[in-house]
């Protein structure tokens, strides 16, 4: 879910795969107070640019979502990946 989030706002260099690299990357930025400063930045210009915060489109988006999942458990089909993207509504 993480990485689905880092994703969506445009921070995919902050996803590890696992424990050991996710201390890694938090000691590094620890250590490098404008590497940190640099990631807030991106942060907070993304939240006004990406639709992660949008709330009305990301609402559409989960519902088309939910719809597709329920679809596809109606069908009897097994579980597949959903994406929430907007140009990707109907690929699941």
């Amino acid at each position: 879910m993480a990485a689905s989030l880092l994703t969506a706002i445009g921070l995919p260099e902050l996803i590890t795969s696992t424990s050991k690299a996710y201390e890694n990357l938090a000691i590094e930025l620890a250590k490098s107070p404008e590497k940190l400063a640099a990631l807030k930045r991106k942060l907070a210009e993304n939240r006004l640019t990406t639709p992660l915060f949008n709330t009305q489109s990301f609402t559409r988006d989960i519902e088309s979502a939910y719809a597709a999942i329920y679809e596809r458990y109606q069908k009897g089909l097994s579980p597949a990946h959903t994406y929430l993207t907007q140009q990707n509504r109907s690929s699941f």
